[in-house]
């Protein structure tokens, strides 16, 4: 069974995207979209009590919400970052090591009850030597390209996600509170030999999401003192490899203060 708030759903009903269809990470849509995402209309307090002057401005938390991703610029520093992070949700503590630059596509902390609503990265110094980007997929774009059976195994298969306090069990794509869907992709998981969740369907379901994330992806490469911030829930992310040592990145997990 799904935990708390989640709810297994086989369609998910899209409302509120005129907007994104514009977007560069858009597809078109129509009434029986598999996914919803509609961030904009929800009404909760969109930001802290006491919140810091320095704050995501209304056009950059507009295209976030509706592109799913948003690029920063002239971000003075750290600081300043952490400060434009905050305004979005409450920071959240982050598993213990150094930041990671993985290939391999996923949304970050699926174990987590809720997992982190946004990740953001905050670029020091850009990578010079090729390679160093942040690449991203829209749930959305993914759901369109795969076949009834795997999506059967997104929207109707639950499994274990391992993570703090038990971690969770639930589908890869599941619904909140606010009836807009939560992804939850774990390549690592569906392929591990000694579990296999899902069995050999669950292990060619990663290795297609793999071969479409390659495809479809979005390639984001940060300006220096520039902050990338994207929705964990919907856009499933990677690191592209790189050799730069001087290349830094200071990375944050958020809430967000309007989500349930």
């Amino acid at each position: 069974m799904t935990t708390n708030t989640e709810q297994r759903q086989a369609i998910w009903y899209v409302t509120g995207l005129a907007e994104v269809l514009a977007g560069p990470g858009s597809q078109d849509q129509s009434d029986d979209a598999i996914v919803q995402f509609d961030r904009y209309r929800q009404t909760r307090t969109p930001s802290p009590p006491n919140a810091s002057p320095n704050t995501l401005s209304h056009t950059a938390r507009r295209r976030l919400d509706q592109w799913g991703y948003v690029v920063v610029d002239d971000v003075e520093s750290l600081t300043a970052a952490e400060e434009l992070v905050r305004s979005v949700g409450e920071l959240i503590p982050q598993y213990n090591g150094p930041l990671t630059h993985e290939v391999l596509a996923r949304t970050e902390a699926p174990g987590r009850h809720p997992s982190p609503a946004y990740l953001a990265l905050f670029c020091h110094r850009q990578a010079r030597r090729g390679g160093g980007h942040t690449d991203l997929l829209d749930v959305r774009k993914l759901v369109g390209a795969l076949d009834a059976d795997e999506l059967a195994l997104m929207t109707d298969a639950e499994l274990h996600f391992p993570g703090p306090d038990g971690g969770v069990r639930t589908t890869m794509l599941s619904t909140d509170a606010d009836g807009n869907t939560v992804t939850r992709f774990s390549y690592n998981l569906l392929t591990d030999p000694s579990r296999l969740p899902l069995g050999e369907a669950g292990r060619g379901l990663a290795h297609r999401v793999s071969d479409l994330f390659r495809e479809l992806r979005t390639s984001v490469l940060i300006p220096d003192g520039s902050l990338l911030i994207w929705d964990n829930q919907r856009m499933l992310h990677a690191r592209s490899e790189n050799h730069d040592r001087s290349h830094r990145l200071t990375g944050f997990w958020t809430t967000d203060w309007r989500r349930a």
